[in-house]
């Protein structure tokens, strides 16, 4: 999908009701759809978190950034994920996390940054957050400059993949609360996108295939 096309469909986006656990339970071991009720995580007290979903012209084509964490003694090490951490005292809102974690993390500035909306809170069980993410665009290429503290490598899937239904595949993972336990993921170009990272990965992907 060319980027000036999917600027067009923004509006409509903005628009739309968002499809929240519809769209999380299609990406979501199935351990984790009860954690999803309200009245199960909010009992628990929840650390909170925010994350960027980015979307960027490269060479014309719409592209979303991820990045794979380093290995680190921690349940989200290695990962797949959004830019993104964990709420701070001087952020002003969950908006302010995701673009002062985007910052950190792979070096987009936050005025580089056009906020579009905010999408559906997850809840992740393994490390007991809640997170809230967000849209945003930045009109030109990015210049990523990861933390090498925090990430190993920056991936960046163009859009028309995302929306690709064949990406889809079900593997048996061991994961930090079970082994050997099917879970159903992205796949492409040798990446293997699962747990959270692809539940809200989902909710853009219908969000957005709503309205072309």
């Amino acid at each position: 999908m060319q980027f000036t096309e999917f600027i067009k469909y923004i509006p409509k986006i903005q628009k739309q009701q968002l499809p929240a656990l519809a769209a999380h339970a299609k990406m979501a071991p199935a351990e984790r759809i009860q954690a999803q009720s309200l009245n199960y995580y909010k009992a628990n007290n929840p650390k909170q978190a925010a994350v960027m979903m980015l979307i960027y012209p490269k060479e014309g084509n719409a592209h979303i950034v991820l990045m794979k964490r380093n290995t680190y003694p921690g349940v989200h090490s290695a990962q797949i994920s959004f830019p993104g951490g964990k709420a701070e005292p001087e952020d002003k809102s969950f908006a302010d996390t995701a673009l002062r974690e985007t910052r950190e993390e792979i070096g987009v500035v936050e005025k580089e940054v056009d906020l579009v909306m905010p999408f559906s809170e997850l809840y992740i069980p393994p490390s007991n957050f809640i997170v809230y993410p967000y849209l945003g665009i930045t009109v030109e290429e990015p210049l990523f400059v990861p933390d090498p503290i925090e990430v190993a490598e920056i991936i960046e899937l163009p859009l028309e993949t995302v929306l690709d239904d064949s990406i889809i595949i079900h593997k048996e993972m061991t994961t930090s609360y079970a082994n050997n336990i099917m879970v159903p993921a992205f796949q492409t170009s040798g990446y293997v996108i699962w747990g959270a990272t692809a539940m809200i990965l989902s909710e853009l992907k219908e969000t957005i295939k709503n309205v072309l």
